[in-house]
C-alpha cells in the first residue's frame, strides 16, 4: 500500500513538473510586439464615377502577438484625423481632406479614431493567413476577413494586406448609390480599398 501511495505521489509530481514546464515554455515564447507607427502605413483608395483619389493614414499604436513565428492575434487603433490625399495640389487637397473628416464621410472630430482587433489568424500557408477581426469606425463595428503576409526575422516582425471596407457599413453615406438616387458623375463607390504595411519596433 505504501509503494502504491508513492508511485501515485511520484505520478503527480512528473505532472505538475510537466505543466509547469509547458507554461514556463509558452510564456517564454508568446510575445506582445508593439507596431512602429512612424515606418508602418496604412494607405487608402476611393473610386468614383469619374475616377478616385489616394492618400494615407497614420496608425496611432498597435501591437502583433506572435507565438515564435506565428501570429496568434493582434490589435491597432488609426487616426482618422491624419488622413491625407496625395494625388491633388494645393486647395484641391485641402478642400477633399476637409470634406473627408467631415461629418459628410467620417466625422473625425466626433470620431477620431478607428480600430482593428484580430479575432483569429489562420494560417494558409508558410507566412500567410487569413485574418479574421472586428474593425470600428465611427463607433460601429463590424466583422471583415482578408489575407495577410507575415515575417519574423530576429525580433523584428512585419506584416502586410491588402482589404477592401464597404464605407456604407459604417453610415458613410456621402455620394453613395446606396443610400441616394440618380447621382449620375456625382456616385462615390460605397468600397474602398486599404494596403496595410505593419512593422515592429
Amino acid at each position: 500500500m505504501l509503494s502504491v501511495k508513492r508511485n501515485l505521489k511520484k505520478k503527480r509530481m512528473k505532472t505538475l513538473t510537466a505543466l509547469l514546464l509547458l507554461l514556463s515554455f509558452g510564456s517564454a515564447v508568446s510575445q506582445q510586439i508593439k507596431i512602429d507607427t512612424e515606418s508602418s502605413t496604412v494607405k487608402w483608395v476611393g473610386n468614383k464615377a469619374t475616377g478616385q483619389h489616394n492618400g494615407t493614414i497614420a496608425i496611432q499604436e498597435g501591437t502583433l502577438d506572435m507565438d515564435g513565428v506565428k501570429l496568434t492575434g493582434g490589435s491597432f487603433s488609426i487616426d482618422m484625423t491624419s488622413i491625407t490625399c496625395e494625388d491633388l495640389p494645393g486647395r484641391a487637397k485641402t478642400k477633399l481632406e476637409t470634406h473627408l473628416k467631415s461629418d459628410d464621410f467620417f466625422a473625425v472630430e466626433n470620431h477620431p479614431t478607428a480600430s482593428f482587433i484580430i479575432t483569429k489568424a489562420r494560417v494558409a500557408s508558410k507566412g500567410e493567413y487569413v485574418i479574421t477581426g472586428n474593425i470600428t469606425i465611427k463607433d460601429i463595428t463590424k466583422e471583415i476577413q482578408f489575407s495577410a503576409t507575415v515575417s519574423k526575422t530576429g525580433n523584428r516582425v512585419s506584416a502586410t494586406a491588402d482589404l477592401t471596407i464597404d464605407r456604407s457599413e459604417f453610415n458613410v453615406r456621402y455620394g453613395s448609390g446606396s443610400f441616394f438616387d440618380d447621382l449620375g458623375d456625382r456616385l462615390i463607390y460605397d468600397d474602398f480599398e486599404l494596403s496595410v504595411f505593419l512593422v515592429s519596433e
